[in-house]
């Protein structure tokens, strides 16, 4: 199992989250390519730490929205959100490339991952750009999604994923971030879920039902409170339920 985290969210003289620490716990590093968060130093700070480590490199890639971290959703043109994205891969890549290795796949950040999960044109415009810059490029997605459908008739291999710190609603959505328990910080219990998606490939919604959830890769945000502790706790759990965890960049496609 996969263990990812969006990383290199700061900007400037500004941080968020303790990247360098999260960096020895996860095997793959969602790196914020500069829209929602992140600037160049930043970018060759966590990608070359990363690269020391092991750990694969993703692009997240936003809406070009700063002042909203990503988190509102917009009406973009496809064309012009295939140019953003195209944009923000070359970005990131262009300093892993520098540090000796390269990005392997992409996820999309916030809005940007919610509107693709739902309509078909924002994901299209997505996989496209990913496909532009590499088809051997996989695409980090939400099970079920029209990103995982684009994904698949494009050619590019479709990575499924599951939030261990996030609430599901009944549907298999992520319940949104304004209603109450939405972001879940209790250490055990964001373990015991991630233990549950790898183990048994399902996840107790927020209304009490079971909603089935295969995945190669479970994320925990940088930005959650209490981010480490998380991380770690759910790289144990998994370890002592002899889950093996490495990155799913480089393995075979089950």
């Amino acid at each position: 199992m996969d263990l990812n985290s969006d990383l290199g969210e700061g900007f400037g003289a500004w941080r968020m989250g303790d990247d360098d620490a999260l960096l020895g716990v996860v095997t793959s590093a969602n790196v914020a390519c500069g829209f929602h968060a992140g600037d160049p130093t930043t970018m060759r700070s966590v990608v070359d730490l990363a690269c020391r480590l092991g750990v694969a490199i993703g692009a997240h890639v936003s809406y070009d929205d700063k002042r909203g971290f990503g988190r509102r959703d917009m009406a973009v043109d496809p064309a012009e959100l295939a140019d953003d994205v195209l944009y923000q891969i070359g970005a990131l890549d262009a300093f892993a490339r520098a540090a000796g290795s390269r990005v392997g796949y992409v996820k999309a950040h916030g809005a940007l991952y919610n509107r693709a999960a739902d309509d078909d044109s924002t994901a299209e415009a997505l996989v496209a750009a990913v496909r532009a810059y590499g088809a051997d490029l996989a695409v980090l997605h939400l099970p079920g999604s029209a990103a995982a459908s684009a994904a698949e008739r494009a050619g590019l291999r479709p990575v499924a994923e599951g939030f261990a710190d996030r609430a599901y609603g009944p549907g298999g959505r992520l319940v949104p971030r304004s209603e109450p328990g939405a972001v879940i910080d209790d250490p055990a219990t964001v373990a015991e879920r991630a233990v549950r998606m790898a183990t048994e490939g399902e996840v107790t919604a927020v209304d009490g039902s079971t909603i089935p959830l295969r995945v190669e890769s479970i994320c925990v945000h940088g930005d959650t409170p209490g981010a480490l502790r998380l991380a770690r706790s759910v790289r144990a759990a998994l370890e002592a339920a002899d889950v093996p965890v490495g990155p799913f960049v480089g393995r075979p496609h089950p």
